[in-house]
């Protein structure tokens, strides 16, 4: 039998990237045989195996038919006649289609870029190249392998992903032309909720989340995966405060803050969602989107739901959504209001998911044309009535109350009024 290491792994260190995890393929083996040598096998729908000692995945050179619509409409063929030029047949792109052998696996963890390289590294000719990933690789494009990618419509959110995560790489025309076409024939309405948030949330975490969007726009899937993000784009906005107009512009700029702040998915999402609204806003009331803030709850509310997207990113995203108009004004609050406003967030019971609010409410605001680098201070503000409202003992004024022979709302009152007294001596 022979052993390589493919895919993600051998591109990664071409480019000199950290090598985190590495995909094997073992041609010409069987399942006994494998089991035979300690290999614990963990596949379901084909035969993938532990290794005895390191537990890393080694899975059977295999191929693939399609027999059904979606993700799993696929039958697996693996035996020793597989070749590995046939397995690498059914990878996605070019650039995660090549493949070393297993002696030249300890070399990949300390590469740099070849193109950077005093010289090529040694295992450059060791490379398994059968459809053009390297080249592809240097001329930065992402191209499919054959056309058997139109037959997995996961492929059409990877391809975004990855044009998101190496935003200096374009998707090659015949690979859109060959998207537009899966999603003219409605390959993507059979995309199941647990993927499509896999994919979208790596996205989210990439290096430049708006080409994500960008490629899932140009190709039409974004229309029927997230309808109520596609319909932002030529949308208008107030130009005295969104130089940008377009409310899709704006949303992309706000994602790439993100990006470029390195806030954690739950914000990112946040961001993502915060203006849905805008998107159902009458025409006859443009530019002006009053009440927006309510619709992009009850949005994203649907979305979430339809995704499946975790509860600790939905609750964010609905503070967000909710109170960002009130955040964005929040300089102007008295002691009262601010104190208001910190009970809607609930910042008193979950301070660290305020600022997280604050995070998403930074990046919306940064987010518009000409603004990228300006400061927020309405968060540092609200942070300091948080930390006061905070530093309120509640036990001994709860004591207080009660022996006065008050209960219930009353302790409540006289609570509210002692984080009142701090906020504003706090905000002078």
């Amino acid at each position: 039998m022979a052993v390589f290491v493919v895919g993600g792994a051998v591109r990664d260190a071409l480019m000199g990237l950290p090598v985190n995890d590495r995909d094997w393929v073992v041609v010409g083996s069987t399942p006994e045989a494998m089991a035979a040598q300690g290999y614990l096998p963990v596949g379901k729908d084909f035969p993938v195996f532990l290794h005895p000692r390191t537990r890393e995945e080694y899975a059977l050179a295999r191929t693939e038919r399609k027999t059904a619509r979606g993700y799993k409409g696929f039958a697996v063929q693996a035996d020793p006649g597989v070749t590995l030029e046939e397995d690498l047949a059914r990878r996605d792109l070019t650039i995660n289609a090549m493949a070393v052998p297993e002696s030249e696996a300890a070399a990949l963890q300390s590469s740099v870029p070849a193109e950077k390289a005093s010289r090529a590294p040694a295992w450059l000719d060791e490379v398994i190249d059968p459809w053009g990933g390297l080249a592809d690789l240097r001329a930065k494009q992402l191209r499919h392998v054959t056309t058997a990618f139109a037959e997995d419509p996961v492929r059409i959110l990877r391809v975004a992903r990855f044009a998101a995560r190496f935003n200096d790489f374009a998707v090659a025309p015949e690979t859109m032309a060959l998207m537009q076409a899966m999603v003219k024939d409605g390959e993507i309405n059979h995309l199941v909720a647990e993927r499509v948030w896999q994919e979208l949330s790596k996205g989210l975490m990439s290096t430049q989340p708006s080409r994500l969007f960008e490629v899932l726009r140009a190709c039409g899937a974004l229309k029927v995966l997230l309808p109520e993000l596609d319909r932002l784009w030529g949308v208008p906005q107030r130009p005295e405060y969104h130089p940008e107009v377009d409310t899709g512009v704006h949303m992309m700029l706000v994602m790439d803050v993100s990006a470029r702040l390195n806030m954690p998915l739950a914000v990112r999402l946040a961001c993502l969602m915060h203006d849905l609204g805008k998107g159902t806003t009458p025409a006859q009331a443009l530019p002006r989107h009053i009440g927006h803030e309510d619709r992009s709850v009850k949005l994203l509310q649907k979305v979430c739901e339809r995704l499946r997207v975790p509860s600790d990113c939905k609750e964010l995203a609905e503070v967000v959504a909710r109170e960002h108009g009130n955040i964005h004004r929040s300089a102007a609050l008295g002691p009262e209001a601010v104190l208001r406003l910190l009970e809607r967030c609930d910042a008193i019971r979950q301070p660290e998911r305020f600022v997280r609010v604050l995070q998403a409410c930074e990046c919306d605001a940064r987010g518009r044309l000409g603004f990228e680098e300006v400061a927020y201070p309405q968060a540092a503000r609200l942070m300091q009535a948080q930390h006061a409202a905070l530093s309120v003992q509640t036990a001994p004024i709860a004591q207080a109350a009660a022996i006065e022979g008050l209960a219930g709302p009353e302790i409540g009152k006289r609570i509210a009024q002692a984080r009142l007294k701090a906020i504003g001596q706090a905000l002078g």
